[in-house]
Parts: C-alpha cells; structure tokens; sequence
C-alpha cells in the first residue's frame, strides 16, 4: 500500500500550505472517512447513521469500483479533510453512466478544493470510459440533496444539469387509512429468507422500465442480508398462487430512530409486476405496511419516490397520506 500514499499531484489544486491529495490506504482509512461523513452531514442537513461496521461492509462489497485506483484522499498537514470515490455503470438501454460520491469537511470548503477533487474524478472516469465501446451515451452522473446548496453550486458551475428529481416523504402514523383490499385471488403470506430468489426476479422485472434501471445480480442483490435493516418478516409480498405479484419491502433503520429520536418505519421497495398492476395491489401492501408499523409502535412512515415514475407512484403515495419533506437530485454531464 505505500505506493498509495504517495502525494497526487491535482492541476486544478489551490495553493495551500499543507494541503496534500492521496489514494486509497486501507481499511485505516475508514475511521478517517467516517468522520468526515459526521462533519458533514449536520452543515448539509442529511440525515444519516453510519458506523464502522457500515463502511466496512459497503466497501467489501463493491461492483465496478477499485478503491486503489478509483478513490482519493484530501489531507491537510497529514488529516484527512475529504475523500471521494467513482465508480461505473452500463445501464440496460446501453448508455454508460459515470458515478462519483464525495465528501469534504465544511471548515475547508469554498476555496476550490472541491473543484479540484471533481475534476480530479472526471479525470479518472474519462479513463475508464475510454475502455468501453465508442459511440454509446456516456454520462458523469452524481446525487445531490435538495439541502446541500453548495454542491449544487459547485455541480452547476462544473457543466451539470439536474436530469431528475426525487422527493422523500413521510406519513404520521396516525392519520385515518383508506379502505383498501387486496385484489380478488391474490393474498399476503408471511415472508422469510427462503423467499429472496423469488423476490429479486420479481423486483428486477418490476423496475426495469423505470428511469436508468440497471439490473443487479442476485450476489449484489443478497448482500442486503448482511445489513441491520434486513428483517423479511417485515415485508408484505402479494402472491398469486407461486407466483410474486408485487410487494413492499419494509425494513427499520434503529440506527437512525436512535439518533434522531424517533420511531419511523420505511415502506421502500415498492413494486408491481405488469401483469398485476392496476389492480390496486401496491395500495393495499402500502396501507397494510403503515398498518403494522403502526402496530409496532412506530410514529410515522417514510418512503422516497422518483417524481417522474411511469407507473404513477407520486400519487398513489399522496393519495394514502405521505407528503414531501425533501427534494433531492440527479445530476448529469455528458462526457466528450
């Protein structure tokens, strides 16, 4: 690993005293990247729990992604101030998509920094896309949070443009539940891990006509198991005889209730297969998803939700009760 921690030079870096760029050293590095998460997060107003063991597990399981080559590394006087990370993806209608993920402590932020470690990254994917075939549409692709202002800015003053919007919403628990049914010869039996084939086909099929759908394999998918907020016995999953019909994949982040002082449960992993769509098959899941959070003790529910989703999702979550609380955004570039 020494070899990695060998200073990077940056042609766009800000002359200061100090300032020192670097790859990827190791599992060391992640105590160092979990506090630049934890400073960052309050400024940007993002909610989010993260542990060791969390990092620890994400960065085992990467896919088109080597941290030795595809990280880097902001220190100031040998700290570590900020890191950044990309990444690759081939979507299923064949355009190449560029990611990158990065975090910079607040304190050193606004002196072109962040500039630098951006097109640092581009650098870098401009690299990998040079090894895919000429001719598809290739993207820089990256997330912003509707709070986080400055890097919107920095995006935007970058050539990024935001392509697509996503709204998190939550539901007080409390609030009246419609009337909803399940559909005539369908039912809801209780879930467990020896179903988790059957529902990665069935979520692989139902989302693959939604925006920049790229189809995980069932490695990638099953990995999921390994995290705190895996419990299938929360799930309600619709059955038409064998087969899966649609289901909402709920699941509790105690982590986060435990930081923020609340008791919410997630109704994510909403889907439909075509054939069951239009039935009111997902409406029934949803209403009895915040049935049993409620049961549970849980004060509100939260879902997140493409604003553009093809099947309708924003209104059906709206008709039920849930309402925004955040905007956030895709943003992409087209790379030359």
């Amino acid at each position: 690993m020494s070899t990695l921690l060998e200073n990077i030079l940056l042609s766009e870096s800000p002359a200061i005293p100090g300032l020192t760029f670097r790859g990827f050293a190791g599992e060391g590095d992640y105590p160092k990247m979990l506090a630049v998460i934890e400073a960052s997060k309050q400024a940007d107003q993002v909610e989010r729990s993260d542990t060791l063991d969390d990092i620890r597990r994400n960065y085992s399981h990467l896919v088109r992604c080597n941290p030795e080559t595809d990280m880097l590394f902001a220190e100031m006087n040998g700290e570590v101030i900020g890191y950044q990370r990309v990444w690759w993806d081939k979507l299923d209608d064949g355009t190449y998509t560029y990611g990158m993920v990065g975090f910079l402590r607040p304190d050193w932020r606004r002196n072109r920094i962040g500039t630098a470690m951006l097109q640092h990254a581009e650098a870098r994917l401009r690299q990998i896309a040079a090894q895919h075939e000429a001719g598809a549409g290739k993207f820089f692709q990256t997330w912003a949070n509707g709070s986080e202002s400055g890097r919107q800015a920095l995006l935007e003053s970058q050539g990024y443009q935001p392509v697509r919007y996503f709204v998190e919403m939550t539901r007080d628990i409390d609030m009246p539940l419609p009337d909803a049914p399940m559909p005539s010869g369908l039912e809801v039996r209780p879930a467990d891990v020896s179903m988790l084939r059957q529902v990665y086909e069935a979520h692989m099929e139902a989302f693959r006509d939604h925006w920049s759908f790229s189809e995980e394999t069932f490695e990638e998918f099953s990995h999921w198991q390994d995290e705190p907020t895996f419990n299938p016995s929360l799930w309600k999953i619709g059955w038409d005889g064998g087969q899966i019909a649609g289901m909402v994949l709920n699941f509790v982040n105690e982590a986060e209730n435990a930081e923020y002082n609340r008791k919410r449960g997630y109704t994510e992993g909403i889907s439909t297969r075509r054939s069951w769509r239009k039935l009111g098959l997902a409406r029934s899941l949803l209403v009895q998803s915040i049935a049993m959070f409620k049961e549970m003790g849980m004060t509100e529910t939260a879902l997140g939700v493409d604003t553009e989703n093809p099947s309708g999702a924003l209104k059906l979550y709206q008709s039920v009760g849930y309402k925004e609380v955040k905007r956030n955004m895709t943003y992409r570039k087209p790379l030359e």
